[in-house]
């Protein structure tokens, strides 16, 4: 059977992006549909525009520290609009780069929604399309909880649209996305409270992170809400009130309320229901180790899957995919050992297993290295700034198997460790490697 294209893939998002690259390279007619802007939720409303918010805020930072070190007091302040606008004309040139990119390499890109017909059939508004195998990259989308009046708040999505630098901030969700916010917010001038249902913030990391980033943000004037949730969002004379509801039962008004709960896939409107592809109830694609959905000729990647919500893994996915359809070189993915970072300020960042994960699995062979102390960079300020280190090691070689760390270069630190950790590294290589004096880093060779 004849087919407009070998290959379509439907999101031009990072892992969309990484595998037509991937594809042309196989000399083959590749398309991609999107219906946004290319780049997908990385690129256009999360990792770059929110670290390059994570950037301007750390100016704010270092003008506290800067007294410390015999510079004079300055009283500057962020120009609000003038920042986003130079934030969104970055983005546009990414997004620009991105066309130039495809058309170099002879991809079609083919703008609006994608819906299935069959296995090898889609509609893009009134045109169909075929192809011998599909791609789906579609990412996801923030969930906003049924809360009455959620209209009256926003999601990550509209943060970077915000027209005025938000005196007041309230923030329902305490996970990296939520946390992230409340860092930047609070150095960039914004009061900020921030709630969670759990205990504490960042559920899912390891507990020394979870509680070491708490206490920094507190420190820094955030305050945090544990085991507590809006329970009503209204509109009053003292602008967005919040009703809220467990430990912390009071109403709290804002002048803006960022809802960051959870994530669910863009796979909604895609038509799957016309192919075997089986979906969960939360539109959860289900996928094979080679990222093959139940359908042979579709394959899926990145956020609207089960597996890590992560930019690299949805371009390794992207690439390891094209290879296995396209080049018939069978490719996984080994998602043991993948760094994260949370761009807070204290920063945290971790690599393999937490501490309760390693003892779950390898029982009492486990033994944990930490420390924690004050960062040369605070030495000559008042200011209680902590860095915390921690290593977690099984078996009689103690072989490494995950890394946590809160504290000043967190993420390239944990980044370079991730190689060593993949390659099985253990406790006793780690002690004899000369590290440089003096650094953060020298730190993790040194533990005891």
């Amino acid at each position: 059977m004849s087919y407009n294209y070998e290959l379509l893939i439907i999101g031009a998002g990072s892992g969309g992006l990484a595998a037509a690259k991937r594809a042309a390279a196989y000399d083959i007619n590749v398309a991609v549909v999107e219906k946004e802007s290319l780049g997908g939720t990385c690129v256009n409303r999360g990792c770059i525009p929110k670290k390059l918010m994570v950037y301007a805020a750390d100016f704010a930072l270092q003008d506290q520290l800067a007294t410390s070190y015999g510079w004079s007091e300055c009283q500057r302040q962020i120009n609000w609009s003038q920042f986003l606008s130079k934030v969104h004309h970055h983005i546009d040139k990414l997004n620009q780069s991105y066309l130039q990119t495809l058309e170099e390499a002879g991809i079609d890109l083919i703008r609006g929604q994608a819906k299935f017909v069959d296995a090898h059939t889609i509609t893009v508004s009134d045109r169909q399309i075929t192809a011998n195998k599909i791609i789906i990259a579609v990412g996801g989308h923030p969930i906003v909880p049924n809360i009455p009046g959620k209209e009256h708040g926003i999601t990550s999505r509209e943060m970077f649209h915000l027209q005025d630098l938000p005196k007041r901030l309230a923030i329902i969700g305490g996970g990296y996305i939520g946390v992230e916010f409340a860092s930047m917010m609070d150095a960039l001038g914004s009061e900020v409270t921030l709630m969670d249902v759990e205990e504490s913030i960042l559920p899912g990391f390891d507990q020394d992170i979870r509680l070491s980033v708490q206490r920094g943000l507190s420190q820094r004037g955030i305050r945090i809400l544990t085991q507590t949730t809006a329970k009503e969002i209204t509109k009053g004379s003292d602008g967005i009130q919040l009703s809220l509801s467990g430990d912390y039962q009071e109403t709290l008004n804002a002048d803006t309320v960022l809802i960051a709960t959870s994530r669910a896939p863009n796979t909604k409107d895609l038509g799957l229901e016309n192919t075997e592809v089986n979906v969960s109830e939360k539109g959860v694609i289900e996928v094979d180790e080679y990222s093959r959905t139940t359908q042979d000729t579709i394959f899926a990647i990145g956020d609207c899957t089960n597996r890590i919500p992560l930019t690299p893994v949805a371009i390794a996915e992207g690439q390891a995919v094209v290879d296995t359809a396209i080049g018939n070189q069978p490719q996984s993915v080994n998602y043991d050992n993948v760094p994260s970072a949370v761009f807070t300020r204290p920063e945290a960042a971790t690599v393999g297993m937490t501490q309760s994960k390693a003892q779950e699995k390898f029982g009492e062979s486990v033994r944990c290295y930490r420390t924690e102390f004050k960062p040369m960079l605070y030495s000559l300020s008042e200011q209680d700034e902590k860095v915390m280190i921690k290593l977690i090691a099984e078996g009689e070689n103690q072989r490494i198997v995950g890394a946590q760390m809160v504290g000043e270069h967190a993420a390239d630190i944990i980044q370079t460790l991730a190689v060593a950790i993949r390659q099985g590294v253990n406790k006793q290589q780690l002690n004899e490697t000369i590290c440089i004096h003096p650094t953060i880093g020298e730190e993790v060779l040194t533990l005891e």
